[in-house]
């Protein structure tokens, strides 16, 4: 009995084995960026972190943390298009700097110790030079912080992402003992000081790249609000990192309340730790207004109303105090400038949700 002839091979049964890093994904890519790192997480440890890097999930341990009734609480955030810039310019150094404030500010505020953060990295092909940097500036934003890097996820992606394009996330973790919940008991008479920003932090980029472009100038060029810098460099100062500043007058009894001044700016981010029938009154003379924020009002003809609302304009963040004196002192001893630039008043009505008024604008476009 003859057997029936076979069919002529296709070009499938003959070409090579299709192969993941054919398809765009190189899982040894992944897998070398994970020693890199590891150094530099390892240097975030910190009481209660268990295990390393490589595993499913991250353990800790809130006892050994030095807490007997704690409350976690939770933050996730980005970079935001700030990102764009660091691709567009190759400055990759701080944007991890960035990630972990956006998070660990926001942590503080509600009065809670940060205990470990998490990052996601997403790319459509993985240059290690690049993430390397990126992930040492986390690891070192948490460990200015005092924030353990437990661990993080690398994704790999090919067709979501342009070339040289990625994505960060950034998630963390706090922890504050039940009875010391921010924000307490706020209340009109109340003193409002602000600690300084670095310039422009993670938000309303979107809005600077766009006065970029109406300006002509490359990232490249010289700064012409900042002497030495390029005009990249200047706008890529990382988010200052409040956590150390904060938790001390928390612990020392000095806070009440406290706002990160991200997205939304004073108007958007200070009502939202008063209590109703509360009217913060902000003095806008009361700060120096840092020059490129001046600069994008100047060039891309932005009013004032428009700046405050969707930059810091110079106050990353917020305290709301009832010992001014002894809470000013504490932070000078700290060498961290501030400045008073307002009080808590009596609202409209009681039940009247808290609003914000400002006594005299910055002065944002001289």
């Amino acid at each position: 009995m003859t057997s029936a002839p076979r069919p002529p091979a296709s070009p499938a049964d003959t070409a090579p084995g299709a192969t993941y890093r054919d398809a765009g994904v190189d899982i040894a890519a992944g897998d070398a960026l994970v020693e890199v790192i590891k150094p530099a997480a390892r240097a975030t440890d910190r009481p209660g972190t268990m295990g390393g890097l490589g595993g499913f999930g991250a353990l800790f341990d809130l006892k050994a943390a030095g807490f007997s009734d704690p409350i976690l609480v939770s933050c996730t955030d980005g970079v935001g298009t700030k990102l764009m810039i660091a691709i567009e310019s190759g400055l990759h150094e701080t944007v991890g700097i960035d990630l972990v404030a956006m998070c660990v500010n926001d942590l503080v505020v509600q009065g809670a110790t940060p205990l470990f953060f998490l990052d996601y990295f997403a790319t459509g092909r993985l240059s290690i030079d690049d993430a390397a940097k990126v992930v040492r500036g986390i690891a070192k934003g948490c460990a200015d912080s005092g924030c353990a890097l437990v661990g993080g996820e690398t994704a790999e992606m090919p067709g979501m992402y342009a070339p040289g394009h990625y994505d960060l996330a950034g998630f963390s973790v706090g922890a504050a003992e039940r009875t010391a919940l921010l924000p307490g008991s706020i209340q009109p008479g109340d003193t409002l000081i602000g600690l300084p920003s670095a310039g422009v932090h993670s938000n309303g980029f979107s809005l600077v790249r766009n006065i970029v472009t109406r300006s002509g100038l490359a990232w490249d060029a010289p700064c012409p609000f900042a002497d030495g810098q390029t005009l990249g460099e200047a706008l890529m100062m990382p988010t200052t990192l409040y956590v150390h500043q904060v938790l001390d007058l928390h612990h020392a009894g000095l806070l009440v309340g406290a706002a990160h001044i991200t997205g939304g700016g004073l108007p958007g981010n200070l009502p939202r730790v008063l209590p109703k029938g509360t009217r913060a009154v902000i003095d806008g003379s009361a700060w120096p207004i840092p020059p490129v924020f001046q600069w994008l009002a100047s060039t891309g003809n932005v009013t004032t109303e428009e700046m405050l609302r969707v930059f810091n304009c110079g106050i990353g963040m917020v305290l709301v105090v009832r010992d001014s004196a002894a809470a000013l002192a504490r932070l000078a001893e700290r060498g961290q400038q501030a400045f008073v630039i307002g009080s808590i008043a009596q609202g409209e009505t009681p039940d009247a949700p808290a609003t914000l008024a400002f006594d005299s604008l910055p002065g944002l476009r001289d």
